[in-house]
């Protein structure tokens, strides 16, 4: 019994330290979440773009009236363009939502979640040059209750 603790202990403090996140790493998570779908709702480029990867991709599987499934995918550009022609101004307001949730965080990698009211964004970010941004935005349309 006492090797047994003895060997266990031994593992856990031979083990490499752990990396706490910072907060600043959680509010620049948020940071970019908030840019991202505030940017849409208010048409801001700005704040779009600055949500952003360049090398994003926002991907949204679909289904055509064959049943048949595919993959829609828009980058980077095409989504600051979206904003520029308008975006998410056309909704009304009561419909906008922008419920934000962290869901994992690991060193340079997290995940969040926005719930924007007609669909939801999962959302992967990468801290890039000191920053969070954007890379990878799955999404999924609600359907009607």
């Amino acid at each position: 019994m006492r090797r047994t603790l003895l060997l266990v202990l031994g593992a856990v403090l031979s083990a490499a330290p752990l990396t706490a996140q910072t907060r600043e790493d959680t509010l620049g998570i948020r940071a970019a979440a908030m840019d991202y779908i505030e940017g849409w709702w208010s048409g801001s480029t700005e704040r779009m773009a600055r949500a952003l990867h360049p090398a994003l991709v926002k991907r949204i599987m679909a289904v055509d009236s064959a049943g048949n499934a595919r993959l829609g995918e828009m980058g980077a550009s095409q989504l600051v363009h979206n904003v520029r022609m308008g975006g998410g101004t056309r909704t009304p307001e009561p419909q906008r939502r922008s419920d934000y949730r962290l869901l994992d965080i690991f060193q340079n990698a997290a995940t969040a979640r926005i719930d924007a009211g007609g669909w939801i964004d999962y959302l992967q970010l990468v801290k890039w040059q000191g920053r969070w941004v954007i890379v990878n935005v799955l999404w999924e349309i609600r359907r009607p209750s």
